[in-house]
């Protein structure tokens, strides 16, 4: 177990001095945001959950149905802002080639239940989904589109980048996925007619902490301290360690979450050292993207194993690149043979979003199998920019070796 070099699983940027002494810029992070990506309105919020929270409520002015589509592979917080926003949940299987929706069965779900409001596309691992298609179906059954931004800040599907695809979009800027302000999000959306209806709705909803929002300022501070591979293992493996040894696993792998989750206001502090690195973003992309480029070319002829990739016409961002193995005994052997080598190999979500015994309440009662056949057959490999290019080279080989 490595304690002296832990690499991040994912490509979040580490922070810098000049990024706290730059406080209160007259450009704000919104504006940012709003220009790069070509939004009509952003605004920041205490968790990419919170803003997803925000948008179903700014949706319920606009409809009265009251059923939102999930993907089977998702974060286990999508599903908990939908409950606690009042809706119901509909879970549809993801592809067995990509994270995208199986279409077929998305028609299904919209052709049979008459009252969904919303889907949910996912843009997982920083790779754009094949959005047109479903697109296609979700519009002709006259529902709303919430893109999922929170790992593709920066993606591009036909020319656009996500977010802009749909009616709404949220993203997070949460600690180890890309710009952060160490915990925090943003809710968006490209058209006029919902951004000030939107924009009441968190004004509304969002309060202010003092207690709160100061202690996210210090946690700031501390990832700006740990978030380097010396001292990553403390704050990252070290309550790992603490969890599985308490025999809680979800804990461990940080996959517990609270339908409580907190929906404050983020302080101009936070938002001053977001705005602060984001003219690193473009550069930390190209830098994450060879790394994926690498391990691509490197694993390409590999038998067995097949690597989640942009299709043509998109650019990923690739915060972690997603392998897929063939057989959960091959999947697990090289998971063990990696996990403790302080690379930055890791697991996005233990299991489908089915799988959860504490999402069970209100997660429809049903087999997602292909969901169930990625979770039970990937890794991810970090494209963290504390990868050189020996480190690249010594996991492309061991895996080959196994």
């Amino acid at each position: 177990m490595s304690i002296f070099k832990e690499v991040p699983p994912t490509a979040g940027f580490p922070l810098y001095l000049k990024d706290f002494l730059a406080l209160f810029k007259s450009k704000s992070l919104e504006e940012d945001l709003k220009t790069y990506i070509g939004l009509e309105y952003a605004s920041v919020t205490y968790s990419g959950t919170a803003a997803l929270y925000f948008i179903l409520e700014t949706l319920k002015d606009f409809s009265s149905k009251t059923s939102v589509i999930i993907p089977s592979y998702v974060c286990p917080l999508v599903p908990l802002a939908v409950k606690r926003a009042g809706f119901k949940i509909e879970v549809c299987d993801i592809s067995l080639d990509s994270f995208d929706f199986d279409l077929q069965e998305l028609d299904n779900l919209c052709s049979y239940n008459h009252d969904i409001l919303a889907v949910i596309p996912v843009h997982l691992a920083g790779i754009p989904v094949d959005f047109t298609p479903m697109e296609k179906i979700v519009r002709r059954h006259g529902i709303f589109i919430i893109e999922d931004c929170a790992q593709s800040l920066g993606a591009v599907y036909k020319g656009k980048k996500t977010g802009t695809l749909g009616d709404f979009s949220f993203f997070s800027l949460c600690r180890g996925k890309g710009l952060t302000i160490y915990e925090g999000g943003v809710a968006a959306t490209t058209k006029k007619e919902y951004a000030q209806i939107l924009d009441k709705k968190i004004n509304l909803l969002a309060k202010d902490d003092f207690i709160s929002e100061n202690l996210k300022v210090w946690e700031l501070l501390g990832y700006w301290v740990f978030y380097r591979p010396s001292l990553f293992w403390f704050v990252f493996n070290l309550p790992q360690v603490f969890w599985n040894l308490s025999g809680n696993k979800l804990k461990a792998l940080n996959e517990y979450f609270s339908v409580n989750f907190p929906i404050y206001r983020v302080s101009p502090i936070r938002k001053s050292i977001g705005h602060s690195q984001f003219e690193r973003l473009e550069q930390e992309i190209v830098k994450q993207r060879e790394k994926a480029s690498f391990y691509l070319n490197a694993l390409k002829e590999v038998k067995g194993i097949k690597a989640m990739q942009e299709l043509s016409d998109t650019i990923a961002t690739y915060p972690y690149l997603t392998l897929i193995f063939d057989t959960p005994k091959r999947r697990n052997q090289t998971w063990q043979a990696l996990k403790d080598l302080g690379l930055g190999v890791s697991q996005i979500y233990a299991y489908a979003i089915g799988e959860y015994d504490y999402l069970r309440p209100i997660i429809p009662h049903r087999d997602y199998p292909r969901g169930r056949y990625l979770a039970q057959r990937e890794i991810t490999l970090s494209t963290s920019t504390f990868l050189d290019k020996e480190d690249l080279t010594f996991i492309v080989r061991l895996i080959k070796n196994l």
